[in-house]
């Protein structure tokens, strides 16, 4: 084991030449990457990095604080809609617009976080489930909102408008680079705030609440600055999931994607930057591709479609995305339960030690 000999080797963001190195070449990776791949592809990795900013947010809250929430739909939601109206009827400029609807969310995010401080479990999880779903049911039912119908996202304008200043984008290129920016930005900035006070309190909470609070831990504080934190990176990816999609309704945002969004952080792995990020890229890529078309899958897709004719209906074609992603995470919780990233950190020990 590595031993550190000061404070500063701690909360250093590259831990040595080799993971520099890395992550420079997988920077570069992404960068390049529309140069050579088709529009769909850039759509996909564009879905897989708002994605990608949803679950490193809710693991700051689940992973590192011990919290659980299955309304994150319901932040999402409220980032996407508050971006998209603040634009639309008040024409405020979009990055301001985009911050101000996840400081919206972080607001919701403070007030859900307050009955945590004498719920936990099972009643937390249901507390958080009613507000997802409370969301979803308030937006489907306002005409400001859209009603059922919902919203269509305007031109994207990163300028200001009132000072003249346009530079509208519309491009699936131009908006994967948008995303790619306030992923890097989000993802560092989840790095560093769990090797701060803040971060070193959701882990104490995590670990023992009773403990942490002899410490002299204000569970009042962190445990509602979790959700906000977790909440506000769920509005950030709202507001470019808007614009990624173009067009959403209510039902875009319901209960099965708060469920998603906890396998994303199961699969990758609790408690871990990197496992959020390959857990929504890998459920993302399953959900949107691999598993999109099963019926057209050799062998196993004519078996899957006859048997949906005979015993369901044909649109029940579509329930199978979901029970191939209930067995991937069978699958993880069965032999990997740390997760990919517990699958990493086993790979690179194997390698270390190899031949030993």
């Amino acid at each position: 084991m590595d031993m550190k000999r000061s404070y500063y080797e701690d909360i250093e963001l590259f831990k040595s030449g080799t993971i520099l190195f890395w992550s420079i070449i997988f920077l570069l990776a992404l960068f390049t990457f529309p140069l050579y791949t088709s529009d769909y592809s850039i759509y996909l990795m564009s879905l897989i990095m708002v994605y990608v900013i949803v679950s490193v947010g809710l693991n700051i809250l689940v992973g590192s604080t011990g919290q659980i929430s299955l309304g994150h739909a319901g932040f999402f939601a409220i980032g996407a809609y508050a971006t998209v109206l603040l634009m639309t009827h008040l024409q405020v400029p979009f990055f301001v617009a985009i911050i101000a609807a996840a400081f919206i969310a972080a607001f919701f995010g403070f007030i859900l976080g307050l009955p945590a401080l004498r719920l936990e479990g099972p009643y937390l999880t249901i507390a958080t489930l009613a507000f997802g779903l409370a969301i979803m049911h308030v937006i489907g039912h306002t005409e400001i909102f859209g009603g059922r119908q919902g919203l269509i996202a305007p031109e994207l304008d990163l300028g200001i408008k009132q000072l003249g200043l346009n530079f509208v984008i519309s491009t699936v290129t131009q908006k994967y680079y948008l995303v790619l920016g306030f992923t890097i930005v989000m993802v560092l900035f989840a790095i560093n705030i769990l090797k701060t006070k803040p971060g070193r309190a959701f882990v104490a909470i995590r670990d023992s609440d009773i403990a942490a609070e002899v410490i002299g831990i204000n569970l009042t504080i962190y445990k509602t600055l979790s959700f906000a934190v977790s909440a506000f990176y769920a509005g950030i990816a709202g507001g470019l999931f808007a614009f990624v999609l173009g067009f959403f309704d209510p039902f875009t945002f319901n209960l099965i994607l708060s469920i998603i969004f906890i396998v994303m952080i199961v699969v990758g792995g609790l408690g871990s930057v990197m496992g959020s990020i390959s857990g929504a890229a890998l459920i993302t890529y399953l959900m949107y591709d691999l598993f999109k078309n099963v019926d057209e899958a050799p062998f196993i897709g004519p078996l899957f479609l006859s048997f949906s004719e005979r015993w369901m209906t044909i649109t029940g074609m579509d329930n199978f995305n979901y029970i191939a992603l209930g067995l991937v995470m069978i699958g993880i919780m069965l032999f990997e339960p740390l997760g990919l990233f517990g699958a990493w950190i086993r790979i690179k020990k194997y390698w270390k030690t190899w031949p030993f």
